[in-house]
């Protein structure tokens, strides 16, 4: 950024509501399936049909905005006018100045608050796959198009522009998603489109309240895709301005492979899409029940997860937000792990270690570990941080244990698992210290930093069969004694 300007960025992030069914008709709302198979003449707009709004869209709807805040209002739908071969009617159905939700706020795990102006509903277009060799329409021999999608029912959530870094940005989009998976309104899958972001981004003088021209980046289906355009594009818009130009208004493509945002069009405003309300729906009025039943399905939300943690670990609410343990607490959360770390340490098991499994090795198999048993996980801790089992082999073992079930203390026996004695461990703390003699005085004379060198030697020395907390504490006699033992 040129010196003087900040970056500011709003978030538009779309969500498919996890209904069984369609938003105006009953086809299948299913990611996968074969392509066009999920169709019906209300969701391809074939003359004469008429929508019927699903009751359980409106109420998860209704969630999200009870649960970011927001004024729960009656509402309209409207039809919002565009061509593209994706929207079968050629109008998408849409809330446009009535949305259900209005307001609201998202209290990030850093600390700062980001604002919302509207949470509202609408239906998901179709999906085109251009054929060539871009992957684009600019160049394609040819498009294919699934209509699977159209008629999905979403949600928009539009954030004030209150985001001033491509990484806060990051941080609100893993908290709002976190949230809707808390409401059960969505899964939140963005590798399977089930989250899209677009953001809008522009640059100004820093200290001033006026807004920039902005440039909106559609279709952001990845927290790594989302900062890299984000930080291209302030990028390219500060060096337009330090250049002696000025930014269009624009909406724009991120090429993933280039690196690069493109542009598609120039932006549209309110009144190229033509809006007006809906004829064949009637407005729509959330009574007390329903409002008193989406009120009943919001779950735990993110902010009182982290704090139940944080209370667990013993250390304050803030360590979670930037602390050493803030990524790993960030990570069980998003994958619905935390639970099963609350549940171990019921059992017995350290907090620490609990949390720093589950959220590394548990998370690369989330889906299985999620079904791991609380005792059994618990069962596993114990025996590592008793020093039965290594760090190695602890993670050998939970790797089995998401894939086939069983008992922790019968698959190390299987694997062939077994801790070093303090006899065999002493022997072999000594010999890395015979061998390595400068190292070790710069150890003893206070340069920590230098026992992880000696740690990893013994650590692969013993091919992972030492319980590093072990190695450590006998490296720690040694310094404390002056002199290495015998044996």
């Amino acid at each position: 950024m040129p010196e003087g300007f900040e970056t500011v960025i709003g978030l538009e992030v779309h969500c498919e509501l996890s209904t069984a069914t369609k938003l105006f008709c009953s086809c299948a709302n299913a990611f996968g399936d074969e392509p066009n198979s999920n169709v019906c003449p209300v969701c391809l707009g074939l003359p004469g049909s008429l929508p019927v709004l699903n009751r359980r869209a409106v109420e998860f709807a209704i969630r999200i905005g009870q649960a970011l805040g927001g004024d729960i209002r009656p509402s309209i739908f409207h039809r919002k006018n565009y061509f593209y071969p994706d929207m079968p009617k050629d109008y998408q159905i849409s809330q446009y100045d009535q949305p259900i939700s209005s307001g609201g706020r998202l209290a990030l795990p850093d600390g700062s608050v980001v604002g919302i102006v509207r949470a509202h509903m609408e239906e998901d277009t179709g999906k085109s796959t251009h054929i060539g060799e871009s992957g684009r329409i600019h160049g394609a021999s040819h498009s294919l198009v699934d209509y699977n999608r159209a008629g999905v029912p979403l949600v928009e959530i539009v954030s004030e522009p209150d985001i001033r870094s491509a990484e806060q940005a990051r941080l609100y989009v893993s908290e709002l998603r976190a949230v809707l998976v808390a409401t059960g309104a969505s899964d939140g899958r963005m590798e399977e489109g089930s989250l899209r972001v677009d953001a809008n981004v522009s640059i100004r003088p820093t200290g001033t309240t006026d807004l920039g021209t902005r440039c909106e980046v559609k279709n952001l289906n990845s927290l790594r895709s989302l900062v890299r355009a984000i930080s291209y594009e302030a990028e390219r818009q500060s060096a337009l301005i330090a250049g002696g130009g000025t930014v269009s208004q624009q909406t724009r493509h991120w090429d993933e492979g280039g690196g690069v945002t493109q542009l598609l069009r120039s932006k549209e405003e309110a009144y190229d899409y033509r809006y007006f309300p809906e004829p064949d729906l009637v407005p729509l009025v959330p009574d007390d029940s329903l409002l008193s039943a989406a009120a009943a399905g919001v779950g735990k939300m993110p902010s009182e997860r982290r704090q139940s943690l944080a209370e667990l670990l013993g250390v304050p609410g803030e360590a979670l937000a930037a602390g050493p343990v803030a990524d790993q607490a960030q990570t069980v959360i998003e994958l619905d792990l935390d639970g099963l770390v609350i549940g171990a340490v019921a059992c017995g098991a350290d907090a620490h270690l609990a949390l720093a499994r589950a959220a590394n090795e548990g998370a690369s198999k989330a889906e299985g570990a999620r079904r791991l048993d609380a005792g059994t996980f618990a069962g596993l801790i114990k025996l590592e941080s008793g020093g039965i089992l290594s760090a190695t082999q602890s993670k050998a073992v939970l790797s089995v244990l998401i894939d086939e079930g069983g008992e922790p203390a019968e698959i190390a026996r299987r694997l062939g698992f077994e801790a070093m004695g303090q006899s065999d461990l002493d022997e072999l703390v000594d010999s890395v210290i015979a061998a390595n003699p400068d190292e070790w005085r710069r150890y003893q004379e206070g340069d920590d930093k230098i026992s992880g060198f000696l740690l990893g030697l013994v650590m692969r020395q013993s091919s992972g069969k030492a319980n590093g907390k072990l190695v450590k504490d006998t490296f720690d006699l040694r310094r404390h004694a002056g002199t290495a033992s015998q044996g």
